[in-house]
């Protein structure tokens, strides 16, 4: 689809979006499995959404993720497309999206992925691991 086509908007007073580091250790498991760690998640706030936390996809379990060909669009953050999260139970199709090229206004999840909260358990101020 042509981007040029579609609307694309600003986050403002009508419609904010704010983007800040979550500045704790965020934990993402599936069926028990953690499938993310870090302490580099970004908390985005959307208007009246929840919050999402953004992980970093450096910090994602390789073996968790299989691309998918679904894409969806936001126009206040772009092209989002779509990860299949795989594990013990199988596969859970769409589970997690990215923005590969987010609009300027939220550019700094680029890199990131998040997790629709369902298929999940996200632990946020987990305690570091023991050495």
């Amino acid at each position: 689809m042509d981007r040029t086509a579609r609307p694309v908007r600003t986050p403002g007073p009508d419609h904010p979006i704010t983007v800040e580091p979550t500045g704790t250790r965020v934990v993402v498991r599936a069926g028990g499995r953690v499938v993310a760690d870090t302490s580099r998640a970004l908390t985005l706030r959307e208007a009246d959404y929840p919050a999402v936390q953004y992980i970093p996809l450096d910090d994602v379990a390789e073996s968790a993720l299989r691309r998918t060909d679904t894409s969806t669009y936001c126009p206040y953050k772009g092209d989002a497309s779509y990860y299949a999260l795989t594990g013990a139970a199988g596969e859970v199709a769409d589970a997690v999206w990215t923005y590969d090229k987010p609009y300027d206004a939220v550019d700094v999840i680029a890199g990131h992925v998040a997790f629709y909260p369902q298929h999940v358990e996200i632990e946020i101020g987990a305690p570091e691991p023991r050495a």
